[in-house]
């Protein structure tokens, strides 16, 4: 339980607050890129969350030789990061899939650039082992803890619509990891829904099991998403694509030293190794291609959040899709069945 709670306390919410927004009117026509010789004087705001982007890149060494600057700035999850991309105070970050969702939901300055194929193997839902709750279906009544426009929430949701239940046949509890483990562990929830590797760490140090994971039911996949004004700006439209490239160099990297890769990620968040070897064995996002597909999978994910009154409307989440780097980033892309 102390060493959750320490991995939990990691993460510092970094809120963008109130922000002006606008329609988005879809995906602008990219600048010409420029050298790399020339962004010497860029620095790149990248959010990440603990033991993500940064710990995966310096772990690869991905980091080397950097023809610009990179300033890492730490988020509990997602809807967070979408918030200070849209107030400029981030260029990119990687998120999973309901982020996106919400932003496109209130109209952030943001595009979707690059995908990843997370599996949904850590995204569960978690009860106590002495819990009489042997399934989703069961939940009516039930405390759901859970992270608001995360991933997790996205779980709930299909998991909910998949067993014959709405939102409001259960009471969801909006808490931040940090917050939702503390209700968790003293019982003033029923039930915690979260990722990885929270998920792995709680499967670790404390008694529980899981009723539910994503994987089949929602698309399990993660989002590079970028600013508005990054994408619209030469040099750092060149810098997003050249650090997207690095990325998914750095995750063949961790694909084929997994060993390497989950001491360093243990290492950077504080995991047991046998903790941080479960996480990045079933959760590493694999690079895949942003396609149609991908995208229709997401837009049934933001009609079941209106559906179910989460949000005021769907978007139309295409609006928020540029695939302007799906060529550069093509032979990088790692099927999961390869595995």
């Amino acid at each position: 339980m102390r060493k959750l709670a320490a991995v939990v306390a990691l993460s510092t919410l970094l809120l963008a607050g109130c922000v002006s927004r606008q329609d988005s009117s879809g995906p602008s026509e990219a600048p010409a890129t420029v050298s790399l010789s020339e962004l010497s004087d860029l620095t790149l705001n990248v959010g990440d969350q603990k033991g993500g982007t940064e710990a995966l890149l310096r772990a690869a060494g991905a980091l080397d030789d950097l023809p610009y600057k990179i300033a890492f700035s730490t988020f509990t999850s997602g809807p967070p990061q979408i918030e200070a991309a849209t107030a400029g105070k981030i260029d990119f970050a990687i998120t999973g899939n309901t982020p996106p969702i919400f932003g496109a939901a209130s109209n952030a300055k943001v595009k979707i650039v690059s995908a990843y194929d997370g599996g949904g193997f850590g995204d569960q839902i978690l009860v106590h082992t002495d819990s009489p709750i042997q399934a989703v279906g069961e939940l009516r009544g039930k405390k759901v803890a859970v992270a608001k426009g995360s991933s997790a929430h996205g779980n709930v949701l299909a998991q909910l619509q998949r067993a014959g239940l709405s939102p409001s046949d259960v009471e969801l509890v909006f808490l931040q990891p940090a917050d939702a483990l503390g209700a968790f562990t003293q019982r003033r929830v029923d039930v915690w829904a979260v990722w990885d590797p929270y998920t792995a760490q709680a499967e670790t140090d404390l008694p529980v099991r899981s009723i539910a994971r994503a994987t089949g039911v929602t698309n399990g996949a993660g989002f590079g998403v970028a600013s508005d004004t990054a994408l619209a700006d030469p040099k750092r439209n060149t810098a997003v694509s050249d650090l997207l490239v690095r990325y998914a160099k750095a995750v063949r990297w961790a694909h084929d030293n997994r060993e390497k890769w989950a001491k360093a990620y243990g290492e950077e968040v504080g995991l047991a190794p046998e903790v941080a070897t479960l996480a990045q064995g079933r959760s590493l996002r694999l690079p895949t291609d942003l396609s149609d597909q991908l995208v229709a999978s997401e837009q049934e994910l933001a009609d079941l959040f209106a559906e179910s009154k989460q949000i005021s409307a769907a978007p139309e989440f295409t609006n928020w899709v540029d695939t302007r780097y799906s060529e550069t980033l093509a032979p990088f892309y790692i099927k999961r069945d390869q595995e």
